[in-house]
């Protein structure tokens, strides 16, 4: 899969594409997903409910907003990828899943395995796509946004929280 070009997504998610180095798709993803489950996999117990300040999220929040991000983008890389131009699609409210998300009542392990899963299907469903339907886009919130720009903004939103978690955590 082939970088997205200015064009293909909402300026504000430069920041999470910038985020993935160079190289072939398939080892960036790779390396994007062991590196999030080598973080996560070991945060001490003390730390897993930690949070760096009142109000924030503590480090399994982080991890489960990892989560419901993927499901997102996977969902709206299968509307773009189907060929769907015309379904709106819209952003999350991000605090609200975080509250909901319960994970804070679960195991780190437990959430490491639901993200492990999550991605998995994800690389299937980005590893097999022709090179042509990568451009195929779909309607978020009124911008159309390519299948490869969203497989880039997930693997760099994913990145992006490991940087937090590395500085503001650990």
């Amino acid at each position: 899969m082939q970088r997205p070009q200015p064009g293909e997504y909402i300026p504000y998610y430069q920041k999470y594409i910038d985020m993935i180095p160079e190289g072939p798709f398939e080892e960036c993803l790779s390396e994007n997903t062991q590196e999030v489950i080598a973080l996560f996999s070991n945060i001490p117990a003390d730390k897993q409910l930690y949070r760096y300040a009142p109000g924030k999220w503590t480090i399994k929040d982080v991890l489960m907003h990892i989560i419901d991000t993927e499901r997102a983008i996977s969902f709206r890389a299968v509307v773009a990828a189907r060929g769907d131009k015309e379904m709106p699609l819209f952003t999350m409210e991000e605090n609200m899943y975080a509250d909901n998300s319960g994970a804070n009542d679960r195991t780190m392990e437990s959430i490491v395995d639901e993200f492990a899963a999550i991605r998995k299907a994800n690389e299937l469903l980005l590893l097999n796509l022709p090179e042509e339907k990568t451009t195929l886009c779909c309607n978020l919130a009124g911008h159309m946004v390519s299948v490869r720009s969203l497989a880039f903004m997930m693997m760099g939103h994913a990145k992006h929280h490991v940087v937090l978690v590395k500085e503001r955590y650990l």
